[in-house]
């Protein structure tokens, strides 16, 4: 047996890990409450899937503290961050927190879902399905209302860290 058949398929984490942080990412917190309280994470993994009908799907680790409301609730929000926010993000990201406590605002849809006040766009979408993918869950969502607000500069997550996405000219 040789010494390729021994390892796990597949590249490293770190080679894995190093890979996407050069890959820019936009940066979007994901709000939801299944009858216990709001819970929301920082997710770059946003992405559409299809247009007819307006589904999406993301990526939430089955060890994160959203996990288990995420896994329960019928619908939930996707809250677009511009260039300026952060902090924002930072704080949807940090583990042990009251991530809705001050300084945080927030309110909720008529529909029930939790938003956040200051971010310049967001989406409501009903889970469709969950799927177990390694040591993570891939959502799919049918969205079903979208507030555009205005333009923004996104935010983004590269190479370790939050920046700004400037458009070519």
């Amino acid at each position: 047996m040789s010494a390729r058949a021994d390892r796990r398929p597949g590249v490293g984490a770190e080679s894995f890990r190093s890979l996407f942080r050069a890959h820019p990412a936009g940066v979007t917190v994901i709000c939801a409450d299944a009858g216990e309280g709001p819970a929301g994470f920082t997710a770059t993994s946003l992405t559409s899937v299809s247009l007819e009908p307006p589904l999406i799907s993301f990526a939430i680790a089955s060890s994160s503290s959203a996990w288990p409301t995420v896994r329960d609730t019928a619908s939930l929000t996707v809250n677009f961050l511009s260039a300026g926010q952060h902090a924002i993000a930072t704080r949807f990201a940090t583990s042990g927190i009251d991530r809705f406590g001050g300084p945080t605002l927030w309110s909720r849809l008529a529909s029930g879902e939790p938003v956040l006040d200051d971010a310049p766009a967001h989406l409501r979408a009903v889970v469709t399905d969950r799927i177990e993918a390694g040591d993570h869950h891939v959502v799919l969502a049918l969205v079903v209302d979208a507030e555009t607000g205005g333009s923004h500069e996104p935010l983004v997550y590269h190479a370790g860290g939050y920046c700004a996405a400037a458009p070519l000219t």
